[in-house]
């Protein structure tokens, strides 16, 4: 498997739920097992149906937190060098010159998106136009409702 670009901030996030999986949640699913083996008839049950079926919810979820930590390329974006340009981990300011309004991204790993919080995917339109240009060229975007273009106005790594 390829290895998975990821900020520390991401790689922090992802550590921490599967702490929670393994101390927290799995131990807990067990005891709710037991207590749903405990009233008897299991062909009947619907508590340990449903209780067996979150555990395999968290087995697999612990299972893809591992792979995903296991193949991560942490970067950190404060320790990169890129002289200017847009890679992975920057933050870039914009303009969109079709609404003339600014915009603040940072360019992040696919699991850790949230454009909402102003961290868009690496694998996203905009962030591939944004990759490998400065501060001043225009990146063109194939949007659903046509081409929008955006000035680089800054690039940060912080």
């Amino acid at each position: 498997m390829n290895a998975i670009p990821i900020t520390q901030a991401g790689a922090e996030k992802l550590r921490a739920e599967l702490h929670e999986m393994k101390t927290v949640q799995r131990p807990a699913i067990i005891a709710a097992i037991a207590e749903a083996r405990s009233h008897g008839d299991l062909s009947e049950n619907a508590e340990y149906d449903a209780a067996k079926e979150k555990q395999g919810f968290i087995e697999g979820r612990i299972a893809e937190l591992e792979s995903k930590l296991s193949n991560a390329q942490i970067i950190n974006p404060a320790a990169l060098n890129a002289d200017g340009a847009c890679v992975f981990g920057a933050t870039v300011d914009l303009m969109d010159l079709s609404t003339d309004t600014e915009v603040t991204y940072q360019i992040v790993g696919d699991d850790e998106a949230d454009i909402k919080a102003g961290k868009i995917s690496i694998s996203s339109p905009i962030a591939r136009a944004l990759i490998g240009k400065y501060a001043g060229d225009v990146a063109e975007v194939q949007a659903p409702g046509g081409i929008r273009e955006y000035e680089i106005l800054d690039v940060r790594y912080i």
